[in-house]
C-alpha cells in the first residue's frame, strides 16, 4: 500500500508519488468517492488531484447571480450525509455543505490543490497508472497509483459554448458567458438580454430583475418549466416533526418523495406526454399575466423531458416577468448593433450587456491525454462498460451522473461500485481489470454514450464524438436508468467474463489479456 501523504508535499517528475488510488476532481463526485473509499476499502491510500484552487467544481467555478442546483437537494446530497433545507439551493449552501463534508471525513490533507492533470499512461509491465499534473507554478508533478478515478464532471471547465453572433464587433457592451462571469459586473438600472432558454437563463432572469432597469430572455424556442414548492416543510412534514419522528427519517421520506416525483414524470414524458406537456404550460400561464403569449414563449415543439425539464424555486423566473421587470422574446438574430441586438423580425432589442447563455462543451474525461501499453486512447473508439469503465482501458472508473434523476445518485452508486470493485481485486490477489470484448460483442451496433433519440439537447449533440460509445448489447451499456440500476449496480457481480483480471509483471506483461477495444 502507499503512504497518505500530508497537505504540503510536493512531487517532482523524477521523485513520483505513489498513492493506491488517484481521484480526478475535488467537486461533488470526487468529495463522495473519497468519503466511500474511506469508509468501504480504508486500507487504501488516495490522493485527490483537482485542478483549481478550490474544492465545489461546478458551485465554485460558476459565479454568475443565482445560481443554484437544478435538482432537488434531498436527492442530490450524499447518501451518507442528508441534505437540511429547501429543496433547491443557490450554490453558497451547496458549498457550504461540501465544506462540511470534507471537515467531518478530514478529507483536506488528500487534496492537492492547483494540479491539472495533463496525460495519465497506464503500464501492464508494472500495473501501475503514472499521472503528470501541472501545478501552480507550472511545473509537472508525477503521481503513480493502481487504479483511476475519474471525478472531473462531463463539461470543458476552459470555456462554454460560445457561438460567433454576426455584428457581435458593433456591439459597444460587454458579452458575457456565465461560465466567465466578471466579478466587478456592475448591472445596476441597465438593459440586460440573455441569449439562451435552459436552466442558467432560468436563473439569471429572476437574480438580477429587481437590479437592473430590465432583463431580457431571447429564445429560439421555448422551454418546459415546473414551479417548484421552495420550502423545506409542508404539513406532511409538519406533523411528523411534531410527532418526533426523528430527522433522518423525515430526510428519507423527502428523498423518497422527490424520487417518485421524478420516476412519474419520466414515465408520463413517456407515457402521455401531451397531456404532461399541457399541464406544465397551463401551470406556467397560471403565474403569467392574463392573456399572456404563452404559445409563442412557453410552447416548445419537443416532448417533455426530450431536453432537460427546468425547475423553478417558487415559479420565481414567472414572477419576475408578471412583475414586468422581466420579460421573454422568441425570434432569431439578425444582427448584434451598437446597442442591441437585430432581430430576424426587424425588432432590435435594447442592451447594455449580453449575456450568451448559450451552454456547455462537453468533453471526455477532463481533455487528458491517456494512453495504454503506449497506445494512445481515443475514447470514441472505445465501448463504455455499464457506464463506469472503458473497453481496453485496465484499471479506471468515470463518473457521469444522471441526466434526469440526481446526479449524485449514480455518483454514490458508483463509488460503492469501485468501492467494492477494489476490495475484490484485493482477496483475489489481482492488480488489474479490463473491461473485454469477447468474440460475440464483435461487430456491435453503436451509438451515443447518452442515447440521443431519448435525450438529446445541444450540448450532448455537439460533444457525443468526444465521449465512449454504448451498444444495445448488454454490459456495453449506460442505461441513465436509476431506478433500473438501483438494483442492479449493488449486485453486480465481477465474473461476467467482460471483465478480464490479470496480476502482470515484468516477466508477463500484458499477458495478451488486454484486449484492444
Amino acid at each position: 500500500m502507499g503512504v497518505k501523504t500530508s497537505a504540503g508535499a510536493k512531487a517532482t517528475q523524477t521523485q513520483a508519488q505513489h498513492q493506491d488510488v488517484i481521484i480526478v476532481g475535488a467537486g461533488i463526485s470526487g468529495l463522495g468517492s473519497a468519503c466511500h473509499l474511506q469508509r468501504e476499502s480504508p486500507d487504501r491510500s488516495y490522493v485527490i488531484l483537482e485542478g483549481r484552487g478550490e474544492i465545489g467544481g461546478t458551485w465554485d467555478l460558476f459565479r454568475y447571480p443565482g445560481i443554484r442546483s437544478d435538482s432537488d437537494l434531498y436527492t442530490f446530497g450524499y447518501d451518507f450525509k442528508p441534505w437540511h433545507g429547501q429543496p433547491i439551493a443557490e450554490a453558497k449552501e451547496i458549498m457550504r455543505y461540501l465544506h462540511e463534508v470534507v471537515d467531518e471525513n478530514a478529507l483536506a490533507p488528500n487534496i492537492r490543490f492547483n494540479h491539472w492533470v495533463d496525460s495519465a499512461s497506464w503500464s501492464s509491465e508494472s500495473a501501475l497508472w503514472t499521472v503528470q499534473a501541472k501545478d501552480g507554478d507550472g511545473q509537472l508533478q508525477t503521481f503513480t497509483a493502481n487504479f483511476l478515478f475519474m471525478c472531473q464532471g462531463y463539461y470543458d471547465y476552459s470555456a462554454g459554448y460560445r457561438p460567433d453572433f454576426p455584428g457581435e464587433e458593433n456591439f459597444k457592451g460587454p458579452i458575457i458567458h456565465p461560465q466567465q462571469w466578471p466579478e466587478d459586473l456592475d448591472y445596476t438600472n441597465k438593459q440586460m438580454v440573455v441569449i439562451g432558454s435552459g436552466a442558467t437563463a432560468a436563473t439569471i432572469l429572476p437574480a438580477v430583475a429587481d437590479k437592473v432597469a430590465k432583463v431580457t430572455q431571447l429564445q429560439r424556442s421555448p422551454s418546459y418549466y415546473y414551479s417548484l414548492d421552495n420550502s423545506s416543510e409542508d404539513e406532511m412534514i409538519e406533523e411528523l416533526r411534531g410527532l418526533e419522528v426523528p430527522e433522518d427519517w423525515i430526510h428519507g421520506i423527502k428523498r423518497r418523495k422527490m424520487l417518485e416525483f421524478g420516476r412519474e414524470t419520466a414515465a408520463r414524458s413517456k407515457s402521455e406526454p401531451d397531456v404532461l406537456a399541457r399541464e406544465l404550460i397551463d401551470a406556467a400561464a397560471e403565474i403569467l399575466p392574463e392573456g399572456y403569449p404563452v404559445d409563442t414563449h412557453f410552447t416548445p415543439k419537443y416532448s417533455p423531458w426530450d431536453e432537460r425539464l427546468c425547475m423553478l424555486p417558487d415559479g420565481d423566473m414567472l414572477h419576475a416577468i408578471a412583475s414586468g421587470k422581466a420579460a421573454v422574446v422568441t425570434d432569431h438574430i439578425e444582427a448584434f448593433v451598437e446597442d442591441g441586438i437585430k432581430l430576424k423580425s426587424g425588432d432590435v432589442l435594447p442592451a447594455d450587456i449580453i449575456v450568451a447563455a448559450t451552454g456547455i462543451e462537453l468533453c471526455g474525461l477532463g481533455n487528458i491525454r491517456f494512453s495504454v501499453d503506449g497506445r494512445d486512447i481515443d475514447l470514441h473508439d472505445h465501448w463504455t462498460y455499464k457506464g463506469i469503465m472503458i473497453s481496453g482501458v485496465p484499471n479506471l472508473a468515470w463518473i457521469f451522473g444522471y441526466i434526469r434523476t440526481s446526479w449524485t445518485m449514480r455518483s454514490d452508486m458508483i463509488g460503492h461500485y469501485v468501492c467494492r470493485l477494489l476490495n475484490h481485486m484485493s482477496e483475489t490477489g489481482m492488480r488489474q481489470c479490463t473491461p473485454t470484448l469477447r468474440s460475440q460483442d464483435q461487430g456491435m451496433n453503436g451509438r451515443g454514450y447518452i442515447d440521443e433519440e431519448d435525450f438529446s439537447p445541444g450540448y450532448m449533440r455537439r460533444g457525443m464524438s468526444r465521449l465512449p460509445r454504448q451498444s444495445d448489447q448488454t454490459p456495453w451499456t449506460n442505461s441513465q436508468d436509476y431506478y433500473k440500476e438501483k438494483d442492479e449496480l449493488p449486485n453486480a457481480t465481477f465474473d461476467d467474463e467482460v471483465l478480464v483480471f490479470d496480476n502482470p509483471g515484468p516477466s508477463s506483461g500484458a499477458s495478451g489479456k488486454n484486449q484492444a477495444a
